[in-house]
């Protein structure tokens, strides 16, 4: 595939907004009660593609554009986007836990690993997670890739000009986080293949273990990019055969219950579905088929989906101390009434954090020359990753 000129440092991919809203209502409705029928953690893969996307596209465009990255501005810009919101949210959860409103109480060790961006493996080695921090283990994620993607990819491009041959090398990258799965599920014996969890902690929220799912957002981004590259497929041939397969693909994925499948193939399978999926809505954004992901209010989800993410977990578990199970009512109307109370409850918090303390940090970032070419003009993210 041949590129495009850059053209301006500012363009807009519509769509990827309403993508995140997709993913925010998956994960929010398998926490709320459906993790059974809804596939939480396929909403959280798509925020770490999302991510690795659109992380890798901007890091080009700047290359592209100045010859190298300032490494100084895109921590900064990291710095002043991710951590304002999420000090926020895990000090609220601290002092509701420290007071007794939500159980846990003072658990210093547990909150100072959350705080660190260790969540992810304090889980895996068997730490507390207090109410309403049960999701920060894929913020851990991102932030460990966000530490160490930036001097990687200005290695790979040194070493590896030709975008096709980075292409393969993320895809390499990709093949070896699937067989350290394998390894540890068939070799090591890292995990349980006969208990009932829906999942295990050490194959599906460890760094070295999901990482893929964020590199294969960088490969498309490198190569085959649908913001900065020509294609020779045909629209007809993106939308009615290769966007129902990987459809089909991702419906088996989730259909196939087998732990060794769920714990190792399954997060390849969907990194690699994905891609034609993320190449069609953002190519072909106005097609029937995708038009619903530019509808102002689902858009406007998308735009609080960091926020959003952040405190769901929270009021869900504030609705299980409000509403308990004492209750003089079914499981399902207990189940509804919860998570429509933590549905209202969070959006009127992300609206309020967007506003109160993103927006302003974005203003200052901006006054720090923290401002990067935006790949959107409204808010470009993954988890966190609103205005790159």
């Amino acid at each position: 595939m041949d590129s495009k000129a850059t053209g301006p440092v500012s363009f807009h991919i519509p769509s990827l907004d309403g993508l995140r809203s997709v993913a925010i209502l998956i994960v929010f409705l398998s926490h709320a009660g459906l993790s059974h029928v809804v596939p939480g953690l396929f909403g959280v893969t798509i925020f770490f593609f999302l991510s690795g996307y659109l992380i890798t596209t901007l890091l080009r465009m700047e290359c592209e554009r100045t010859g190298g990255v300032n490494l100084r501005q895109f921590f900064l810009r990291r710095t002043l986007r991710i951590l304002p919101p999420f000090y926020l949210v895990l000090f609220l959860i601290a002092l509701l836990c420290a007071s007794g409103v939500l159980p846990g109480g003072s658990h210093i060790q547990a909150f100072t690993a959350q705080a660190l961006f260790a969540a992810n493996y304090w889980e895996i080695h068997g730490g507390f997670q207090p109410p309403g921090t049960e999701v920060l283990w894929s913020l851990a994620v991102e932030e460990h890739f966000y530490l160490v993607f930036p001097f990687f990819y200005l290695g790979m491009r040194r070493v590896l000009p030709d975008r096709s041959h980075q292409f393969a090398l993320l895809l390499t990258l990709c093949a070896a986080v699937l067989v350290w799965r394998m390894l540890l599920v068939h070799q090591f014996s890292a995990i349980d293949l006969h208990s009932g969890s829906a999942h295990h902690p050490r194959t599906c929220h460890g760094t070295d273990t999901r990482l893929d799912g964020l590199l294969f957002g960088c490969a498309l981004a490198v190569w085959g990019n649908p913001a900065l590259d020509s294609t020779r497929i045909r629209r007809s041939h993106w939308l009615f055969v290769l966007l129902p397969a990987c459809v089909a693909l991702l419906l088996a994925s989730f259909l196939i219950r087998s732990v060794p499948f769920r714990e190792t193939w399954r997060y390849t399978v969907q990194g690699l579905a994905l891609m034609p999926v993320f190449i069609c809505v953002i190519r072909f954004h106005d097609s029937p088929l995708l038009r619903f992901l530019n509808w102002s209010w689902v858009s406007r989800l998308g735009v609080f989906s960091y926020a959003f993410y952040l405190t769901h977990s929270l009021l869900l578990a504030l609705m299980e101390e409000c509403l308990p199970d004492s209750m003089h009512l079914s499981h399902l109307q207990l189940m509804m009434l919860r998570g429509m109370a933590a549905f209202a409850l969070s959006l009127a918090s992300s609206w309020i954090i967007h506003h109160g303390v993103e927006r302003p940090f974005l203003r200052l970032r901006r006054r720090l020359g923290g401002a990067a070419p935006t790949v959107q003009h409204k808010q470009s993210s993954g988890l966190a990753l609103n205005h790159a």
